[in-house]
């Protein structure tokens, strides 16, 4: 064995130490996975030298380090957000234009949406290519909104306020949703910054606030007569985009983006919140929240006045989650139900978001817990559970928790609306429990399975009437009268409306002392008048009612003609009078000859959601799917009788013959109870 002296074996030995290190942390590497930054960069692909541009601009300078952080959350995220681009993208944008220029004439966005639809063909997301932010957004672009953002952050005395990551949040992002992106926040800023100038005196109370600089911009820019309300719109269309937002006109979603647009222009700090279904209803429904310099959170629905989030109304309907919009993915949702199923429904696919139900929802249960002997299946251990709430036919997924038949429970759910879990599978819902609602003060748990016993029901609609309380209420101390002068100077009173109307057609037995040329309905102060249909019959049994001369007060408050009194006697129940004025409105008949008057008929204003004469409905109960119990139609009746139906279950009335407004629900006490 040949000697080696010691310096030479102490030199080896550190190389042969240096290897190891080398292999060892190269071992370490290779089972660490690539940064989030790393992985955007090779989704980049040829766009990935802007994107290395932007990040090699804000590393140079020190000074810049907070900047070069934005720049790394915005590519970082970047993946997760595209926008669609083609031709009938723009030529939709006319309908926003439209209603704009129309909103104090005659805007009817159906007949508008109608035209356009027409002149450009029907909307489909497939006339559009989808284009992805990593692979098309430029460094110019990226840099130029780095810089507006932090220009505003740094310049408003309110930004000492607002924590970095708030800033990334809610005022760095170049985008609200899938609109096309463009550089919005220079003419934005330029447009609105000047509302802002008395924050500019340090005398000014609260101008550190972020939330008193959204009240200062809000109540300048946020004139109702300027706004166009209509949830109207072209199936599936995407966000409409800073220009299109300008016309102040569309959706909650549409005006909310328009508040948004302006607030992070100019360094407010604002949120998306929205609920991806309502639990009464078949709308979602967006509005915009701020949260104040000591942490209490303000909520509006632009243009309207602020709320304190803890005292608004909005916390108490009825809703399951509220969530708001983030630019970052929420990774703790995206790896946990990817880790177990191998896709999921849309939103839970990309969860651009974060849970805040505990904030905005009233009535709400920290842990809902689902029994395991109310699940259907015991084989789906180790995959994703999702709540589910009711729209139409449909159920749409809203929370989502591991699946464990023994301990299945998700988390901060507001009580109130009915309810199902269902996992996804092969790209659909497969239902795991009857539809269920919880009562919201005693945490009760009510399933509605269908039971072995059967009844008889009556049905008068196909959608809860609560929303046209307004125009049933208006009914109340309206007056039939008759009389033998055309002005009714002298008159006889036949009927008064002293219950609210339950149904389509109220027919009311008459017994006129004398024949009268003159029939009117007289609306009780401060109702407009409102009324639908209105029928005289001379004798009870009669089917075929009198006929006249149309006579009223002419002049609708909608002040275009679609309202008048003489729609009061046109035949249709879905067309009504709206007086332009509450009070002095009437409409009546001036008949060929007197006659007396044996029965009447009335139909108070509506929105077409009573059974309507002459319609086809079928009926469906819930037994882990719609399944059908018989059609029936009536040329007559505005009621139908469906028999043996299955007590306790969940409901669905559908109308084959138009419309779109239904909901589900069940049938207690010879009434039905809408969920």
């Amino acid at each position: 064995m040949t000697s080696m002296s010691l310096p030479y074996i102490h030199s080896l030995m550190q190389k042969i130490c240096f290897i190891v290190v080398l292999v060892f942390l190269h071992a370490c590497q290779k089972k660490e996975p690539p940064s989030l930054l790393s992985q955007a960069l090779v989704l980049a692909a040829e766009n990935r030298y802007e994107l290395e541009k932007v990040l090699s601009f804000y590393s140079q300078d020190p000074g810049d380090s907070l900047k070069y952080r934005a720049a790394c959350f915005l590519i970082e995220n970047m993946g997760h957000h595209y926008y669609y681009d083609g031709e009938q993208l723009e030529q939709y944008q006319n309908y926003y234009k439209a209603l704009h220029n129309h909103k104090n004439k005659s805007a009817d966005p159906v007949a508008i949406l109608d035209s356009i639809s027409m002149l450009y063909g029907p909307f489909s997301l497939k006339n559009l290519t989808p284009k992805y932010d990593l692979k098309e957004l430029d460094s110019a672009y990226i840099c130029n909104n780095i810089e507006w953002s932090f220009k505003v952050w740094e310049e408003q005395p309110w930004g000492k306020n607002i924590s970095f990551e708030d800033f990334c949040e809610y005022i760095l992002p170049y985008r609200i949703g899938d609109e096309k992106p463009t550089a919005w926040k220079q003419a934005f800023y330029e447009k609105y910054n000047h509302y802002l100038v008395p924050l500019s005196d340090s005398t000014y109370s609260g101008r550190d606030d972020p939330v008193v600089a959204a009240k200062l911009l809000m109540g300048s820019i946020a004139n109702p007569d300027s706004v166009y309300f209509t949830m109207t719109a072209p199936a599936g269309y995407p966000h409409v985009g800073a220009q299109t937002a300008l016309y102040q006109s569309g959706s909650c979603r549409d005006l909310t983006d328009f508040a948004i647009y302006a607030c992070r222009a100019l360094g407010i700090p604002s949120h998306i919140d929205f609920m991806i279904a309502r639990g009464d209803n078949n709308a979602d429904h967006f509005w915009i929240s701020y949260t104040d310099k000591s942490g209490e959170l303000h909520v509006q629905d632009f243009p309207g006045s602020f709320r304190i989030a803890r005292q608004d109304g909005l916390r108490f309907d009825p809703k399951a989650k509220v969530y708001r919009y983030t630019f970052s993915v929420d990774h703790h949702t995206r790896n946990a139900i990817m880790s177990l199923d191998s896709s999921a429904p849309s939103f839970f696919e990309r969860p651009l978001f974060k849970d805040v139900t505990i904030y905005s929802s009233g009535y709400y249960i920290q842990e809902l817990k689902i029994p395991s002997s109310q699940i259907y299946r015991a084989s789906t251990k180790g995959k994703i559970a999702y709540l589910c709430l009711s729209r139409q036919m449909d159920w749409i997924p809203v929370a989502w928790a591991s699946f464990d038949i023994n301990n299945l429970s998700f988390k901060n759910v507001q009580k109130g609306s009915v309810m199902r879990v269902a996992t996804w599978e092969n790209n659909r819902l497969v239902f795991q429990t009857d539809p269920f609602s919880m009562h919201y003060l005693s945490n009760e748990i009510t399933f509605f399975p269908r039971t072995g016993s059967l009844q008889d029901v009556v049905l008068y609609a196909k959608f809860k009437l609560d929303e046209e309380n307004i125009y049933r209420d208006r009914m109340l101390g309206g007056v039939i009268e008759a009389s033998d002068y055309p002005d009714f100077r002298k008159k006889d009173t036949l009927y008064v409306v002293n219950e609210v109307p339950k149904r389509l057609n109220t027919s009311v037995p008459v017994n006129s002392v004398k024949p009268y040329k003159y029939l009117r309905y007289y609306g009780a102060d401060g109702t407009h008048c409102n009324l639908s249909e209105l029928a005289f019959y001379e004798n009870v049994k009669d089917t075929a009612a009198v006929k006249g001369k149309v006579i009223g007060t002419p002049g609708d408050w909608q002040g275009y003609g679609t309202h008048e009194y003489t729609n009061v006697f046109d035949g249709k129940t879905w067309t009504s009078f709206d007086y332009k004025n509450g009070s002095g409105g009437w409409a009546g008949l001036e008949l060929e000859k007197p006659v007396k008057v044996g029965r009447i008929v009335y139909t108070p204003r509506n929105r077409d959601n009573y059974i309507r004469p002459g319609d086809t409905f079928e009926l469906f109960y819930c037994d882990s799917e719609w399944k059908s119990l018989g059609t029936i139609k009536d040329e007559n009746a505005d009621s139908l009788l469906f028999k043996n139906v299955p007590q306790g279950a969940l409901l669905y009335l559908r109308n084959h013959t138009r419309g779109v407004q239904e909901r589900a629900f069940v049938y207690e006490g010879g009434e039905q109870k809408w969920k």
